[in-house]
């Protein structure tokens, strides 16, 4: 469930060695997540949610820092380059999932969402229900094997996050054409880089689908385009550690040199410079 790069706490914590789990649901402490961190960067395939009890400490996400105080909590995005800086003073726990374990189709597509906020602070008015829900949660994940409510935990994933309510854009998101523009860049920013492509897939005249996406975002449908791919050169430089040249293959660039101009370009940066900035572990 993780991909190549360095070894993560995540993996060990997940899967045995040798065993593969069936699992959608699981939990851990950070004093768990203290002993398996490697003090590298983390990039799975599954959410990481994590209630925070007391701080302070700091993860950062996709290359921006966040301070962990107490009663905050964590959102951490499947393929998202994370690395916990420190938590050696924070108590808490920390939720992984796939994203189909929530049970409703709200919350379903609150998961989905791929604007919601990294770190966030719980109101002291809701931090009551949020304990409450999390500690069902970790009442029932510890159910033992063949345990006939097995969708338990799936459910109260699903009180949790609702209780947790993440900050979002939807609302500004919603537009139809943007949420189509969205998904297909998604699934094909590696192999096209021009609005043009997206305009004639989704079959829309351009100019609709630039003022659909300036609208969602504030963001040209070009500048959306190419913030994506940034993100995703900036995240294989930093945690797969990939050569330019490697990330140029990678992005559908037709060489290093033209991907270096480009990277610059959005960065200010050359990649190499770039990646050189980024402490790994």
């Amino acid at each position: 469930m993780v991909e190549t790069g360095h070894v993560t706490m995540i993996r060990q914590m997940t899967y045995q060695p040798g065993e593969r789990r069936a699992v959608a649901v699981e939990t851990m402490t950070f004093h768990r997540l203290r002993e398996l961190n490697d003090g590298g960067t983390q990039r799975a395939d599954f959410h990481v949610l994590a209630v925070v009890d007391a701080g302070p400490g700091s993860v950062t996400v996709d290359f921006l820092r966040h301070p962990l105080r107490e009663r905050s909590a964590v959102w951490i995005p499947p393929a998202a380059v994370h690395r916990w800086d420190d938590i050696a003073g924070v108590a808490g726990h920390v939720v992984l999932f796939v994203p189909t374990a929530p049970v409703t189709h709200a919350i379903r597509e609150l998961v989905a969402s791929p604007d919601l906020a990294a770190h966030w602070s719980v109101p002291d008015a809701d931090w009551p229900f949020v304990d409450a829900a999390r500690n069902h949660l970790l009442l029932e994940a510890s159910a033992p094997p063949g345990d006939l409510s097995m969708q338990l935990p799936e459910i109260l994933l699903s009180a949790l996050i609702a209780r947790l309510r993440p900050p979002h854009g939807g609302a500004r998101s919603a537009h139809p054409v943007f949420r189509l523009f969205r998904s297909n860049v998604e699934a094909h920013f590696r192999q096209h880089h021009d609005a043009g492509y997206y305009a004639r897939a989704l079959g829309y005249a351009p100019r609709t689908l630039s003022r659909a996406v300036q609208q969602a975002t504030g963001r040209t449908a070009k500048a959306y385009i190419v913030d994506r791919i940034v993100l995703e050169a900036k995240r294989l430089l930093a945690h797969d550690r990939l050569t330019p040249a490697a990330c140029a293959d990678r992005l559908g660039f037709p060489d290093a040199s033209n991907f270096s101009v480009f990277f610059r370009n959005a960065t200010g940066m050359r990649p190499g410079a770039w990646q050189a900035t980024v402490t790994v572990g």
